[in-house]
This record gives structure tokens, C-alpha cells and sequence, in this order.
């Protein structure tokens, strides 16, 4: 008998969400700081080195953001824990009618609920209660090494494409061509995440166009009056 197994999109919706994240901040924030940096009237090689200093600086400032927030998740995951331990140890009882309760609000009648919290908590009382209870699995545990380090790698995946453009585009035309680069890009990400999670990729691509384009028109202007201002 073959095994049914089911591939569901809400399966890959967290690594995917902030796989897109990393990259889409790497590309509009490095591109923005690029074409603000052109139209401030800079020389290639002040522009590169603003682009490669948000490289940089965007990738630890994510990874670094990341880590703190997951190690607060994974605190208070252990902490839950810690008490549930507590509570298992102290009272055995009224944590087996936590979990019956929890499996008849579920749709099982009492009696089965009962027999199936009591074998449940035979073989794992604490995994029973982290998973049913508390919505903990091993798989969904807040890891934030490996969150800071994919944040990281993303957003410097990202930023690599404006400072890549920077070193072959023309200098005349720079900002323009770091712009229509980044754009396509970012349509691209939207068109494959949305498509990803079941959405419409021309919706996807056109949203994150419109905010990017917004992003560095804005940081165009900017460029060009200091650049006005300053000389």
C-alpha cells in the first residue's frame, strides 16, 4: 500500500517568508543607498564603498536583530517548559485533565479523549503537553543561530546585486541601471514568493515594484539635494 503523503504550502511559509524578507531588505536598502549616493554627484569608487558599507552593516544588523528576537522566543518556550515540568511533577492529575479537555474541545468524545491523554502521557507527558498545550514541536523550535545566520546570508544575497551593478554599469547611467537591476529583482522575489505561497505573482511582482520604485525615487531626492546643497 502506498503511503499518501500531502505537501502543504503553510510547510515552507516561514523559511520562505524570511528568505524573501533578508533579500528584498538587501536589494531595496543597498539599492536606495547606492542611487542616493549617485545622485549626490559621488565618484564610482565612494559609491561602492557606500554600497559595500550597507552590505555589511544591513547583514549584521539583521542577523544581529534576529538573534535577539528568536532568543526571546526560545526564553520563553523554556520557560514554558520549565513550568509544565513543574506542573507534571506536582500535579500529574490535573494536567491529564488539561489534556483530555483538550483533545474533546477537539472534536473526541471524554472516554477516548481519557484513554488517549493517559497513553499520550505514558510514553512523553512533557512532549504531549508542549505540543498540545503549548503548540511547541521540535521542528518549529526557535533556533537563533541558524535564524541569524539565514537572515544574514539573505540580506547580503540581496545587497550583492546593487553593489555588483555598481562595478560594470556605467557611470552615467549608474543610478538608473542600479534602479531597473533592482527593480527586476525585486519583481522577480515577489512573483516567486507569492507564487510560492499559492498567491498571484503578478500581484506579488507589482507590489514589491511599486514600494521599491517609491524607495529609491525618494532616495534619489534626497541625493540630489544634499549633493545640491553641499557643492
Amino acid at each position: 500500500m502506498r503511503r499518501h503523503r500531502e505537501r502543504h504550502r503553510t510547510d515552507r511559509v516561514g523559511w520562505l517568508r524570511a528568505a524573501v524578507l533578508g533579500a528584498n531588505d538587501g536589494i531595496l536598502s543597498t539599492a536606495s543607498l547606492v542611487v542616493g549616493v549617485t545622485a549626490a554627484q559621488a565618484v564610482r569608487h565612494n559609491i561602492l564603498i557606500a554600497g559595500v558599507a550597507g552590505l555589511v552593516a544591513g547583514a549584521l544588523s539583521m542577523a544581529a536583530g534576529e538573534y535577539v528576537s528568536v532568543s526571546s522566543q526560545a526564553d520563553t518556550e523554556r520557560a514554558d517548559l520549565d513550568l509544565e515540568k513543574r506542573e507534571l511533577a506536582t500535579q500529574p492529575a490535573a494536567e491529564e485533565q488539561e489534556l483530555t479537555d483538550i483533545y474533546v474541545r477537539r472534536g473526541l468524545d471524554p472516554a477516548l479523549a481519557r484513554t488517549v491523554a493517559m497513553q499520550l502521557m505514558a510514553k512523553d507527558a512533557l512532549a504531549a503537553h508542549a505540543r498540545d498545550e503549548l503548540g511547541l514541536t521540535t521542528e518549529l523550535a526557535a533556533r537563533p543561530i541558524q535564524a541569524a545566520v539565514a537572515s544574514a546570508a539573505s540580506f547580503a544575497a540581496g545587497a550583492a546585486v546593487p553593489v555588483l551593478t555598481v562595478l560594470v554599469a556605467p557611470l552615467s547611467s549608474l543610478a538608473i541601471t542600479v534602479s531597473v537591476v533592482s527593480t527586476v529583482c525585486l519583481m522577480a522575489l515577489g512573483a516567486i514568493a507569492a507564487a510560492a505561497g499559492g498567491a498571484s505573482a503578478i500581484v506579488g511582482a507589482a507590489r514589491v515594484a511599486f514600494w521599491g520604485v517609491l524607495a529609491m525615487a525618494i532616495s534619489a531626492a534626497v541625493g540630489t539635494l544634499f549633493g545640491t546643497t553641499i557643492g
